[in-house]
């Protein structure tokens, strides 16, 4: 059983899949980075200054400064400012998958499109339905003496 853990470990599937997901988590990290550092502070900004990290609607029905604050004093919270911070997140990985998948696409289908080259045979063929049309005559074959003679 070892051995055949080892063998399904050890394929090429399972190593790119690890690649991959060791890869999406960093680039997770990025875009995360992103959203929370680049674009949300302008955004808040272009709205007055809203942190879009900080809002979010207390449900014990009190009033608190900051989610930290809310959270801090076991208040369960809405948090639909971070909700707007993941979706924008979302958006840009789906974004980023779309682009990379509609790239491979676009090289799967260049190489569909490329014909391949004819093999020998149907060279020779060509050559010889090409050589029967213009009327050339057959070349000339060694004559083999009948048999039984």
């Amino acid at each position: 059983m070892l051995k055949e853990f080892k063998e399904f470990a050890l394929k090429g599937n399972v190593v790119d899949m690890t690649v991959g997901i060791i890869i999406g988590a960093a680039f997770g990290t990025i875009v995360k980075s992103l959203v929370d550092d680049i674009l949300m502070p302008p955004l808040g900004l272009a709205t007055g200054g809203v942190d879009f990290s900080n809002m979010f609607i207390a449900l014990n029905g009190e009033d608190y400064a900051s989610l930290a604050q809310a959270r801090q004093a076991g208040a369960p919270t809405i948090n639909f400012g971070l909700f707007i911070n993941n979706v924008i997140a979302f958006l840009i990985v789906a974004f980023a998958l779309f682009m990379v998948i509609k790239g491979m696409n676009y090289l799967r289908r260049k190489q569909e499109e490329a014909p391949a080259s004819p093999s020998e045979e149907v060279k020779l063929l060509k050559e010889i339905r090409d050589a029967l049309v213009k009327g050339d005559p057959p070349a000339k074959r060694p004559q083999t003496p009948p048999r039984g003679t």
